[in-house]
């Protein structure tokens, strides 16, 4: 996701442009800080406790140069007007949260008024045209004919929560104002590994078969997540 996300930033902005980054759901910094390392001004939005806390432990381990750039805030993705003024910034990610989020339209008209004109919104969701692939790649029948007819499901760390099909975000981002511009897969072959495995003999020929799936069709539509590129008019 992150060579998807480049690959955006690079075609859309002027090269060595010290970019204004907002990292809603920043969760313990994985991003914010790999585009901080990179010259950008980001800031990460987040109010769990924990995640904050393992965010400003990474941060403090930075050279001082990354630590100016980079300032964490606690709060709620859905009040990002609270903290913010519209316009502010040139990227938005909001990547793993909308799946928790029950409404996500008032979330997701937040986010792009916080872009600036020709900004980028990267959002990552969960694949609801997808949802019965992992059920019927372990065999649970069941399961999997039950996945068809609904976008809720239960994560691996057993929480009720929900999916976003393609068609209903990429409507719901044109009424917004950050029409779709392009969307990818993201964990197409590797969905099932089990948490905890083993790192791969050779990482980077997964990650190029990764890659090139997530951008080539029918695969990337059956990715277990979304990883769609909006750009705010």
């Amino acid at each position: 996701m992150a060579r998807q996300l480049d690959e955006q930033i690079v075609g859309r902005f002027p090269v060595g442009k010290r970019l204004r980054v907002l990292d809603v759901g920043m969760g313990q910094g994985t991003q914010a800080l790999r585009l901080a390392r990179a010259g950008h001004q980001v800031t990460g939005l987040e109010r769990d406790a924990t995640m904050i806390a393992a965010a400003r432990d990474a941060l403090a381990g930075q050279p001082e140069g990354i630590r100016e750039r980079m300032r964490i805030v606690e709060g709620d993705g859905r009040d990002t007007g609270v903290h913010f003024l519209p316009g502010s910034f040139d990227v938005v990610l909001c990547h793993g949260v909308l799946m928790y989020v029950e409404e996500p339209d008032p979330l997701l008209a937040g986010l792009a008024r916080m872009l600036a004109p020709g900004g980028l919104l990267s959002l990552l969701v969960r694949n609801g045209d997808a949802l019965a692939l992992r059920p019927g790649l372990y065999g649970d029948w069941a399961g999997a004919l039950a996945a068809f007819d609904t976008v809720q499901y239960t994560n691996r760390l057993g929480l009720h929560v929900r999916a976003d099909r393609l068609s209903t975000l990429t409507a719901k981002l044109a009424g917004i104002g950050a029409p779709l511009h392009t969307w990818y897969g993201v964990r197409v072959f590797t969905d099932t590994a089990p948490d905890g495995a083993a790192p791969p003999d050779d990482p980077e020929t997964l990650l190029a078969a990764e890659e090139r799936a997530g951008r080539t069709d029918p695969y990337r539509g059956v990715a277990a997540l979304l990883h769609l590129c909006g750009v705010r008019g």
